[in-house]
C-alpha cells in the first residue's frame, strides 16, 4: 500500500483535489503513495517523540515543529506528508500555511509494513536531495532509529542514544531510545 502508484503522472495539484477517504496520500516525483491510517504504536511514538523535541525547537527560537497530516510541497510533482517535522521559521514567525515552509531541518517517519518500502527508499531519497540535512526512521519492532543524512548510501544506526542540534538551542536534544521504546512498545 504504501508503495508508488506509476500508473499515471501525479501533480500535487491532482493529490490534494482527492476526497478525504481516511487514507494518506503523497506524491514523490510523480508516483502516487498511498498509505491507510497509522496504528496507535505508530500514533504514540510520534507524540512521544514531538513531545520531547519540542521545548528544544520551541526554545531554539530558529524551529518550528510539527506532526502529520501536513502538505509538505517540494515542487509541483512532489508532496509529503512526514511523520514528524522541524523546519526553519519562515521570516522569523511560526508558518500560517504549509506553503510557508521552504527548508525542513529534521524529518521523521515511523515505520510500519505498509509504509517501510517508500520510507527507506522513495522518502529518503527525496529528503536527501532536497538537502534535508537529518532524516530519522524509526523501527519500531527493531527498536532503532536509522539516521540519515545528505550524500550518505548507508545509514547510522542507532540504538542506544540519538542526539540532534537545532540552530539557536543551547544544548543537544538527546534521547534514550531503550527508555522511549519501552515506553511506546510495552
Amino acid at each position: 500500500m504504501g508503495m508508488p502508484q506509476t500508473a499515471q503522472n501525479w501533480t500535487v495539484e491532482r493529490v490534494l483535489a482527492l476526497p478525504e477517504d481516511g487514507n494518506r496520500y503523497e506524491v514523490v516525483d510523480g508516483a502516487l503513495l498511498v498509505t491507510p491510517s497509522p496504528s496507535f504504536h505508530h500514533q504514540d511514538a510520534i507524540l512521544a517523540l514531538a513531545r520531547r523535541l519540542d521545548p528544544l525547537v520551541r526554545s531554539s527560537g530558529t524551529a518550528y515543529l510539527s506532526i502529520a497530516p501536513a502538505d509538505i510541497e517540494f515542487d509541483k510533482h512532489t508532496l509529503v506528508q512526514p511523520d514528524l517535522f522541524v523546519s526553519e521559521l519562515p521570516g522569523g514567525r511560526r508558518p500560517e500555511r504549509w506553503t510557508d515552509i521552504t527548508r525542513i531541518l529534521l524529518a521523521v517517519e515511523v515505520l510500519s509494513p505498509s509504509t517501510a518500502p517508500a520510507d527507506r527508499h522513495v522518502k529518503r531519497r527525496l529528503y536527501q536531495r532536497h538537502g534535508v540535512p537529518e532524516y530519522w526512521i524509526v523501527d519500531l519492532d527493531a527498536r532503532l532509529v536509522e539516521r540519515w543524512r545528505p550524500g550518505e548510501e548507508r545509514p547510522e544506526i542507532l540504538c542506544e542514544t540519538l542526539s540532534w542540534q537545532v540552530s539557536g538551542s543551547h544544548a543537544p536534544f538527546e534521547l534514550d531510545l531503550p527508555g522511549f521504546f519501552a515506553e511506546v512498545r510495552d
